[in-house]
């Protein structure tokens, strides 16, 4: 089986590298596994997406601990601890970077058992070109197996991208065949290795975390060690305005949001604590009846000034 970790940042292809390399995995034949592994709002943050192929059912699940190949875009991030770069590289495994910096320096700086690969940067290294970092990445990794052929990864690209019409794909295959090329003299440098056995199986650094009681546990900004003080409302643009004419007192408002800033009155109706409610609107798309609007913050403190007692007589 090839196991295979693209690492980089978000915005810089390594999902879409992966779904290429998968894609031709899976022309040649093989059967895959590609996903990428990323939170929310993660553009210009440390990412990874990994790729299996093997010619038998794969059973393996989850990230790939002890890698066959390593690639990374963006050379800035091996040295961040939380990107998890050189997490399980063995004297098996092949680690290629795209950099400006020499093979010899990195293997100098990183002193990993690896074989450590340097595939060039486009000429000029401006922002358009590295846009196809990610696909000449998957091109190399293709060559590097000695698994694939430039038909596999054309046929790949030109699937996976087609989206993006038929000037970004005839692009992308022009870096594709040229990163194919570059990788000639390393062509079947990464060898398949087989399944790893249960007996050797290391437990996840897992962290046990115990149940709190509710009063403790729930998201309610005054609860105890919370920063009450700090008035979070001021960041609102919109506020949530919830009409008790319609409401059926379900109470998902209350647990949705994330701030525990609405709470049940006396009758059991919801009530917005403005001060610090943050506009986030989770309660207005959550809410079953639609009962809660979403008010501009101007519009209401407009209409605020208009009903009360200083702002009836200005306007009288």
């Amino acid at each position: 089986m090839y196991r295979i970790r693209f690492h980089g940042r978000g915005g810089q292809g390594m999902k879409t590298a992966s779904r290429i390399l998968g894609t031709a995995f899976f022309h040649a034949g093989f059967e895959v596994q590609d996903a990428p592994r990323y939170g929310a709002e993660r553009r210009g943050a440390p990412i990874f997406a990994y790729v299996r192929a093997d010619r038998a059912p794969i059973f393996e699940r989850g990230v790939i601990l002890r890698p066959d190949l390593v690639l990374v875009a963006d050379d800035t991030i091996v040295p961040v601890p939380g990107a998890g770069v050189l997490a399980g590289l063995d004297a098996g495994s092949v680690l290629v970077i795209a950099s400006d910096t020499p093979e010899d320096v990195w293997r100098q700086r990183l002193k990993v058992p690896a074989r450590i690969v340097v595939i060039p940067l486009p000429e000029g290294d401006d922002a358009a070109e590295r846009r196809y970092v990610g696909v000449r990445l998957a091109a190399a990794a293709a060559r590097l197996t000695g698994a694939l052929g430039l038909a596999d990864v054309s046929a790949a690209v030109a699937e996976e991208l087609a989206r993006l019409g038929p000037g970004a794909v005839a692009d992308n295959l022009s870096h594709a065949e040229a990163a194919w090329q570059w990788a000639a003299p390393h062509e079947a440098l990464v060898s398949e290795r087989p399944a790893m056995p249960a007996e050797g199986y290391e437990r996840p650094q897992w962290i046990d975390l115990h149940a709190e009681d509710t009063a403790r546990a729930a998201p309610v900004i005054r609860g105890v060690a919370t920063s009450v003080e700090v008035r979070t409302g001021l960041w609102r643009v919109f506020r949530p305005v919830i009409s008790h004419d319609h409401c059926v007192k379900c109470g998902l408002c209350m647990a949705y949001c994330p701030d525990g800033a609405i709470t049940p009155n006396a009758q059991g109706f919801p009530e917005v604590d403005l001060e610090h409610c943050k506009g986030c609107m989770i309660c207005v798309a959550q809410c079953p009846v639609h009962t809660i609007a979403a008010v501009s913050e101007a519009d209401a403190r407009e209409k605020e000034t208009q009903r009360s007692p200083a702002g009836q007589g200005e306007k009288g």
